[in-house]
């Protein structure tokens, strides 16, 4: 009790801590202020972040725990626009089994970005907490530094246990940081968060229904980038992606045409056969950036060898969602070593008692072998909350080959919406960044020369598109 009343006395003040008739009255601010990282290793001296990362128990029963890095939303220029509160925007990476630490925060969108060889931080001068206070996930446990005590879990995981973990970490970590509750919340992510992302909105949109004022989330809307969204849409675009940018042949094409029939999840030996052709060919390339130059590292696993990205298994490869592109090619080896390093997790609060049984990887391969893959369509998730009243945006990098902006054009075309306003152009710096089209309910944008991680390949153009997403603005329209 002693420890306890000289934290209450650290981060509390005198005044609440008289009218509390015990120190759990302070407890979320002693937990906040724990979680507190001062400044990691090579971090720049200026500008000031601040920053928080810790574990979040989902599931004491079985020891689950979630892993998080949270970023407070920088100040804004002017003191009339620093009276608004700026929204809670969570992060989240796909796979299944990628961190969303070292590809969304440490490689796209966070205010410190790792350098190259993992050697230190650099400040990301286009980092989305210019608009947002920024939440990144390690989800599922297993991920990164996300664990659990009960080895049996990892072998249940699918959609819907990730999305009931993920909204248990919300409404624990809302308990830790409570001054948050109020912002307006929003959910993003990209490639196999394109499941992840619906569904947890979802989830937290029933949740809501309850009226419990101690777990309410106030969820406006979710934003998914090249997002894998419907099994049979998202194949058809891959293999009409790969035809029309000159990846494979006309014959090539027309034989995958014959022999496939996308809407059968178990593709016959003879559509293996003619679709292996294409992966073949992005065996060449970097298949999440078809114009950006490829990995040639041979001792890193940014670099795919053929025992892991380009897999003999056919099924294990169609399955696979890693991400490695961008402008450097072995950008996830760099966030690696920096992850790995004794003092960087020291100061980053993670791996404390050594629960890490190797090395912390950016994604685990136990995990997407093991995922159970049971939902096929996210589209009649989309429906529903669209008919919600949920902002609803997806962009698409056009340069991707994975999950191609064909296959994305085809899943919002399926919805039927009414058309608001036509596809056409959007601008930055006098020159097209991309093009979108105006539903009703739903926005879809693309982003011209960005591959799988448009934070990424496209820095600038990417908090445009945050930007004018978490305000309901439409994007600029003219030079």
């Amino acid at each position: 009790m002693a420890a306890a009343r000289r934290l209450l006395s650290k981060f509390c003040p005198l005044s609440l801590i008289l009218v509390c008739f015990s120190y759990y009255c302070c407890c979320s601010s002693v937990e906040q202020e724990a979680d507190r990282v001062e400044r990691l290793p090579g971090q720049p001296a200026s500008p000031g972040v601040s920053q928080f990362a810790g574990y979040v128990g989902v599931n004491e029963q079985h020891g689950r725990a979630l892993f998080y890095w949270f970023f407070e939303a920088q100040a804004s220029p002017s003191p009339e626009l620093e009276k608004k509160k700026k929204p809670l925007l969570l992060w989240l990476n796909g796979g299944p089994g990628c961190s969303s630490i070292g590809y969304g925060a440490a490689s796209e969108l966070g205010p410190l970005r790792v350098v190259r060889q993992g050697a230190s931080l650099e400040f990301n001068q286009y980092g989305w907490n210019k608009e947002a206070n920024l939440l990144f996930l390690e989800s599922p446990v297993g991920v990164g530094f996300s664990y659990t005590n009960t080895s049996s879990d990892l072998t249940n995981l699918n959609d819907d246990f990730v999305a009931k973990d993920a909204y248990s970490f919300l409404v624990n970590w809302f308990k830790r940081f409570p001054q948050y509750k109020d912002n307006d919340f929003y959910i993003s992510g990209e490639s196999y968060a394109g499941h992840y992302v619906p569904q947890l909105a979802d989830l937290v949109y029933e949740r809501n229904k309850d009226n419990k004022s101690s777990t309410y989330i106030n969820l406006k809307g979710f934003i998914v980038g090249n997002p894998l969204t419907n099994d049979y849409y998202d194949s058809k675009g891959l293999a009409e992606y790969a035809w029309s940018h000159a990846v494979v042949s006309d014959q090539v094409y027309e034989r995958i045409k014959k022999t496939c029939n996308f809407k059968n999840s178990n593709w016959t030996d003879d559509c293996n056969a003619a679709m292996n052709i294409i992966f073949s060919q992005y065996h060449e390339i970097d298949i999440y950036n078809i114009y950006a130059p490829k990995c040639l590292l041979n001792n890193t696993s940014a670099a795919p060898a053929d025992h892991a990205f380009f897999a003999n298994d056919l099924e294990q490869f169609r399955k696979r969602i890693r991400m490695f592109s961008g402008y450097d090619p072995c950008y996830s080896s760099y966030v690696e070593d920096y992850f790995n390093k004794d003092d960087v997790q020291k100061a980053f609060h993670a791996n404390a008692s050594g629960l890490l049984t190797g090395k912390w990887q950016v994604c685990s391969d136990q995990i997407l072998n093991s995922y159970n893959f049971s939902v096929l369509s996210i589209l009649p998730t989309y429906s529903k909350l669209i008919k919600a009243g949920l902002r609803v945006w997806l962009y698409s990098g056009d340069a991707d080959g994975r999950v191609p902006v064909i296959g994305s054009r085809y899943c919002v075309e399926a919805l039927g919406l009414p058309i608001k306003t036509d596809w056409q152009s959007w601008y930055l710096d006098k020159q097209v960044a991309g093009r979108f089209v105006e539903y009703n309910g739903m926005t879809m944008v693309t982003v011209r020369g960005a591959g799988h991680l448009v934070p990424l390949n496209k820095p600038a153009e990417g908090l445009m598109l945050i930007n004018a997403f978490l305000h309901g603005d439409q994007l600029p329209t003219s030079r």
